[in-house]
């Protein structure tokens, strides 16, 4: 394609992207970039989400550029999943011209924080999002297709206190549909003693000890007080939060026959806690209550209901890693497989009053965690 001089070309007008716009996104993919190319279809996944911003540079009839950014449902966080400028039309601005509407629109959707990957090798982009007040929060390693590392970048989109209190947690997905709660231990148990080795065996192992059994339906979900006693027999300190003294999770299971085994379930836990003079607070778990204990050394997991995130009422176990005065940060161990990868799952920033109602669960508003710690710890 012929250049066009840059006297002639005209300040692109940003346009939000529609179907008819696709085989000039995919003609465009194909011009900007080698390798990592959006296909075809998640352009038009995207064309068709409502869970994104996607805006395009158009002058006359001729796409320029385009932006891409995606929120993770029920969290505060936006990312920058894609960005294209055509050559003829770079050294313009259009660049800084897409990311500042991506900004806004994310803003104007309750975004926090707009988060994006550059490659290493990317010097040119990396000092635009710099200038642009984004800061190298993180690095995956051999990230790119052509092996190159992924530098990760962070902006807070919203100007208020930025007081953030991070703890470095290592991350883990769950290897099934209903392992959260031992993934979520493993990343806890990790963080606390990095010579734990967490494994696919050790997380159906951890799944076996502190299942309930039976769950609403298919497999059972992990205990709370089951997962504190796995963690005691590893060899680490627990205490269990729960605001409900009677078994748990039984709102929610139609089948009679299910119940009396999970309460059979319940009861043992809770004797064998008592035996080993665990701590299990029967009473509403509080914020400041997880935040006092991160700040001692603690690693709590948190049950929470994941209705805000895929519209589904089911309880899932994530971690506690970090607070600030707005947000409560999560490593959830569940990429939803919607164009979010381990990533989007690290640090997930949950403002305070989402996470409130997040951390209910059920008909019976249960809030419960688990608050784990090396032996010892103050």
């Amino acid at each position: 394609m012929t250049s066009i001089p840059s006297q002639n070309i005209a300040e692109p007008s940003l346009v939000a992207a529609t179907a008819p716009d696709l085989d000039d996104l995919v003609a465009l993919e194909q011009r900007c970039f080698d390798s990592d190319r959006l296909s075809r279809r998640s352009f038009r996944r995207w064309l068709d989400g409502d869970q994104c911003v996607f805006l395009l540079a158009r002058d006359g009839q001729r796409l320029a550029g385009y932006i891409l950014v995606l929120f993770h449902r029920g969290t505060r966080l936006a990312r920058i999943y894609s960005l294209a400028v055509d050559p003829d039309y770079r050294g313009r601005g259009l660049a800084r011209r897409l990311i500042a509407s991506g900004e806004e629109g994310a803003r104007s959707s309750g975004c926090f924080y707009m988060r994006l990957e550059v490659s290493s090798q990317n010097r040119n982009a990396i000092a635009l999002y710099e200038t642009l007040g984004y800061k190298q929060f993180g690095l995956y390693q051999d990230y790119y297709e052509d092996h190159s590392d992924a530098l990760r970048y962070q902006k807070r989109i919203r100007l208020v206190s930025d007081t953030a209190y991070h703890r470095a947690i290592p991350w883990l997905a769950q290897g099934t549909r209903f392992t959260c709660g031992p993934a979520a231990l493993m990343m806890a148990l990790a963080a606390l003693d990095p010579e734990y080795i967490p494994s696919a065996t050790e997380e159906l192992r951890l799944w076996r000890e502190s299942t309930t059994i039976f769950m609403t339906s298919g497999h059972g979900g992990c205990h709370p007080m089951g997962l504190a006693l796995a963690a005691l027999e590893r060899g680490f300190a627990a205490e269990v939060w729960v605001n409900q003294p009677g078994p748990l999770f039984l709102d929610g299971v139609r089948d009679e026959s299910k119940k009396p085994v999970m309460t059979l379930v319940h009861e043992d836990y809770r004797a064998a806690l008592e035996r080993r003079d665990t701590p299990v607070h029967y009473r509403d778990l509080r914020q400041d209550d997880l935040i006092t204990a991160f700040e001692r050394g603690g690693v709590p997991l948190i049950l929470i209901s994941t209705y805000r995130m895929d519209k589904k009422k089911a309880p899932h176990w994530v971690v506690m890693s970090g607070y600030d005065d707005d947000c409560i940060y999560v490593h959830d161990p569940d990429p939803d497989g919607q164009g979010q990868t381990a990533l989007d799952c690290q640090y997930l920033p949950l403002a305070r009053a989402d996470f409130e109602r997040m951390s209910s669960f059920g008909r019976g508003r249960l809030r419960t965690a688990v608050i784990l710690t090396r032996p010892g710890l103050d």
